[in-house]
């Protein structure tokens, strides 16, 4: 009866229980073993796909880094001055053999302004300059790009970073993939002249196998890392294509990949094989971790495609993101008829902030005011930094003008407001160039160029402000260029300037003390040109050193004779920052010979006041020379009565706008004698401008101003009228 009973049990219960159960199980196990396979699979061709875009990036920045350590040589007044001379000798060391040891650069070559090499290395030792001619068939077109672009002054992805144009590509130098840079040789302190499109051309080689495989592979664990002409590749290998900039194919970076998957696979099918029964919990587990390891490898090339899109310091999008952006809100404005903006941003007194705390302060404010930005608009516009202290906002379908002004204004009241950075207030602003994209008109280098120009607007209108481009911006701005043109072709012929004194007299005997020095610029075509307009330009275009020592030298040759005791001159803040201007006056000292204690140099109150380290030093070592300082137009600038205190001059010169209100009863005269009793508490000399009458001249020698400067008494005259008037026997 139990054996009857039995029997039929085992087949019952193989067939409800165990077969049902064997095949889920097998079907369950087949289904996991194939989706085991699938993500070890995946996550193997995630892992080499970031490799791939790995090498993509290695050797992009690599193009950028060649070009950019052939900036440290190229933009230089002494590479310009060696290769004209064909000093072989010094441009080996300082082109050739340097380039190889200080930054691993295979061969450097110069060109002529014909293009003909003059010199040539290879691994650091001189050679045949012929030896050119083996890259010639890339490096010549690159050349003569450059060329192109120099003569055009095509100044295009000139930056903070990036000192002049280059042009560069990767091509096949002496049988092996390289990088081919051309970079002009030209002057860092413009003052050296030359023809555009003639310069001398330093040329790079950096070959991309060799000993750069090998550092690859070491930094970025490239296993077995080598260079190929085809992409035949073993079955544990990767390639990734090396192309030119055309988009040739030059050959192959070929590796073994890290493939995490397969290593994770082999190490557990051993056990599910032996662990059948427990192998689905213990296989889920491992696909768990096989998917959170897919997860990071693709959280990792996602922030791969964010650094190349994005700023590192800011997280927002970059140079590159931003023209994408904005091409692709041209393209939408047009479709749709839309109207957008672009608004170009640039910090106001960033640079000082850097020079007195430093880089990190820098940082932590261009962080703030990118927050700022963000807050400030439409989730909708795109807001971008593009280097430095340069930003962007694509504004889209934009309503009126009046939103664009109202958003403008918002923007320069947040950069008023001060910033806070490691416990100390920092007070910046923001200056605005805006260019209106009309519907069925907008384009994207047009708006670009626009916006520019009107920032260059804002700047030129007193900073912290906006301005939204005219077309008369265009017109004013290649007037601009071309008067700086005519300035810098004036210094070379400086028949053009006239230096005029005017004479300074002591308040009660009238007698002639001292003559201050004003240049008047005579041009051959626009006629007189104001100091007002040419002094500010020189100061922008690098040119003040130029025109302050050639008023100076001219000044003191003439004061020589002359029985005064000040010779007053003008000085720029912008020559106080330079850290040889002191050196440069006590040149001309001794040149002219006219004594340091007869020299005055009159500087503004906003200059002293914002002096930075160099300048200060530049004042100390002319005072303790004994060249005096005086300061001029007191009380227009920053200045007040109380910091007066504090200000390390001689004298102070008294602005005109309060003598010529004597009299009207806004209580100038009040304010002069309160400066002149200070100045007397302080020890100082006081100097009343613009006095035009013998009232204003009568009041200012009875309060116990000392010196007296107006057209009352004399107007500003050439040297030989001076002669004539006040020194002829």
């Amino acid at each position: 009866m139990l054996t009857s009973l039995g029997h039929p049990s085992r087949p019952r219960f193989l067939l409800r229980i165990v077969l049902p159960f064997a095949a889920v199980a097998v079907t369950l196990n087949v289904i996991a073993a194939g989706f085991l396979y699938w993500s070890t699979a995946e996550a193997d061709r995630i892992s080499t796909d970031r490799q791939r875009a790995l090498v993509d990036l290695v050797i992009s920045q690599l193009r950028e880094t060649v070009a950019h350590d052939q900036e440290s040589v190229t933009v230089w007044d002494d590479a310009v001055d060696g290769v004209r001379r064909r000093d072989l000798g010094w441009i080996d060391v300082n082109l050739g053999s340097w380039m190889n040891s200080y930054f691993g650069h295979d061969g450097a070559y110069i060109l002529d302004p014909h293009d003909e090499p003059i010199y040539a290395s290879i691994d650091g030792g001189a050679v045949d300059p012929t030896k050119l001619y083996d890259i010639w068939s890339r490096a010549g077109p690159l050349a003569s790009n450059l060329r192109r672009r120099l003569r055009d002054v095509d100044e295009e992805g000139i930056s903070d970073q990036v000192l002049s144009i280059g042009a560069s590509d990767i091509a096949v130098a002496g049988g092996r993939p390289a990088i081919v840079s051309v970079k002009p040789i030209v002057s860092d302190s413009g003052e050296i002249e030359q023809v555009a499109g003639e310069e001398y051309l330093h040329v790079a080689v950096r070959y991309l196998d060799g000993t750069l495989l090998q550092e690859l592979q070491d930094s970025y664990l490239l296993d077995g890392l080598r260079f190929s002409w085809d992409d035949a590749v073993a079955a544990d290998e990767a390639a990734s294509p090396l192309t030119g900039s055309a988009g040739n194919v030059m050959g192959y970076y070929i590796w073994r990949p890290y493939r995490p998957g397969s290593i994770v696979f082999g190490s557990v099918w051993p056990i599910l094989v032996g662990l059948f029964v427990t192998g689905m919990a213990v296989l889920s587990v491992l696909l768990l971790v096989l998917r959170r390891r897919s997860l990071s490898l693709n959280r990792s090339q996602a922030e791969i495609r964010h650094l190349a899109w994005h700023d590192g310091l800011t997280g927002l999008p970059n140079r590159v993101h931003f023209e994408h952006r904005l091409q692709e809100a041209v393209t939408t404005a047009a479709d749709r008829d839309q109207t957008m903006a672009l608004l170009y941003l640039d910090l106001d007194r960033f640079k000082e902030v850097n020079d007195t705390l430093g880089h990190p302060a820098g940082d932590m404010l261009l962080r703030e005011f990118s927050e700022r930005l963000r807050r400030a608009v439409d989730p909708a516009d795109a807001v971008a930094r593009l280097g430095g202290d340069e930003f962007t906002i694509i504004l889209r379908n934009v309503d009126s003008e009046e939103a664009i002004e109202q958003l403008c204004s918002k923007l320069v009241e947040s950069a008023r407001h001060p910033f806070h950075l490691s416990n100390t207030q920092i007070f910046v602003g923001v200056s605005i160039g805006v260019a209106v994209g009309r519907a069925g008109e907008v384009d994207a280098i047009d708006l670009t160029r626009q916006a520019d120009m009107a920032l260059y607007a804002a700047k030129k209108n007193g900073r912290s402000g906006y301005a939204v481009f005219t077309p008369d911006m265009e017109t004013l701005l290649t007037e601009r260029r071309e008067l700086e043109r005519d300035l810098r072709k004036a210094l070379d012929l400086p028949e053009q300037f006239q230096i005029h004194y005017q004479p300074l007299f002591e308040a009660k005997s009238k007698k002639l003390v001292g003559v201050e020095a004003l240049l008047r610029w005579q041009h051959p075509v626009r006629g007189a040109v104001g100091p007002d307009v040419f002094i500010p330009l020189a100061e922008e275009a690098g040119l003040i050193d130029r025109l302050g020592e050639f008023v100076l030298r001219g000044a003191c040759i003439a004061a020589c004779g002359w029985p005064v005791e000040t010779l007053a001159v003008n000085a720029s803040a912008v020559e106080l920052a330079n850290p040889a201007y002191a050196m440069r006056v006590t040149n001309i000292l001794l040149a002219t010979g006219l004594s340091p204690n007869r020299l005055e140099l009159e500087v503004t109150e906003t200059a002293m006041s914002d002096m930075d380290g160099v300048s200060r030093a530049n004042v100390a070592a002319l005072r303790k020379l004994g060249v005096r300082f005086a300061l001029d137009d007191f009380g227009t600038g920053f200045s007040s009565l109380g910091r007066l205190q504090q200000l390390d001059v001689d004298r102070i010169k008294i602005d005109r706008s309060f003598i010529s209100g004597f009299g009207s009863g806004n209580g100038d005269e009040a304010i002069v004698r309160a400066i002149v009793d200070l100045a007397k508490a302080r020890g100082l000399r006081t100097t009343g401008e613009g006095v035009e009458t013998a009232e204003q001249s009568s009041f200012l020698a009875e309060i116990g101003c000392d010196e007296l400067q107006g057209f009352l008494m004399g107007r500003p005259l050439s040297q030989d009228a001076l002669q004539d008037v006040f020194f002829s026997e």
